[in-house]
């Protein structure tokens, strides 16, 4: 391990202690990068300025993502970066084509509003068929699911919430979306 690497690490360990001097050493340390990132995804400056701000909220409100066992914290803080980018270019893909739906004062043509309706009974169906195979997992990977999608907590939080090894959360995770494919598929 390099010494860059050393110091990531501790100022990671010391922001996990919500020491606010480490953090404001690795948004100095990573900010110029993070920007050059967002900015080659998203292509606009404001947009990008926002990306670099979201990821470092993030990293102060959940350090415990970053997980050393899977690379080092450049790594996966430029990945976060990267993602929540792209995440900011397809919010701004769909705000635009909303925009342009909405402004098109003419009539629609070749569009069926009948699919919408249909296409909204299908979503409440498919919820009903979603919550009832729930229903069907064991209590310990329901658990799991509902504290990960419905409460947003990361794997680590649930392990720590739950006081289990983070692979126990895993597997419960991967045994629980398996029984819910299949058992989705048959409907």
């Amino acid at each position: 391990m390099g010494e860059d690497e050393r110091l990531d690490m501790e100022l990671h360990r010391r922001v996990s202690e919500r020491d606010r001097g480490a953090f404001d050493e690795l948004y100095r340390r990573y900010v110029r990068q993070a920007y050059g990132v967002a900015l080659r995804v998203t292509s606009q400056d404001l947009i990008a300025q926002e990306v670099v701000q979201d990821a470092f909220l993030a990293l102060w409100r959940a350090p415990e993502a970053f997980d050393p066992a899977r690379g080092g914290f450049r790594s996966f803080f430029l990945s976060l970066v990267h993602h929540r980018a792209v995440d900011a270019v397809r919010r701004e893909e769909r705000l635009r084509r909303r925009t342009e739906r909405a402004a098109n004062l003419e009539p629609a043509t070749g569009e069926d509003p009948a699919e919408d309706v249909v296409e909204d009974a299908y979503l409440r169906v498919r919820r009903k068929e979603v919550r009832a195979a729930l229903g069907t997992l064991p209590a310990a990977q329901r658990q799991v699911l509902e504290m990960a999608y419905f409460g947003g907590m990361t794997q680590v939080r649930i392990a720590e919430e739950l006081g289990i090894p983070i692979g126990t959360v895993k597997t419960r995770t991967l045994a629980a979306m398996r029984k819910l494919r299949v058992s989705l598929q048959e409907e």
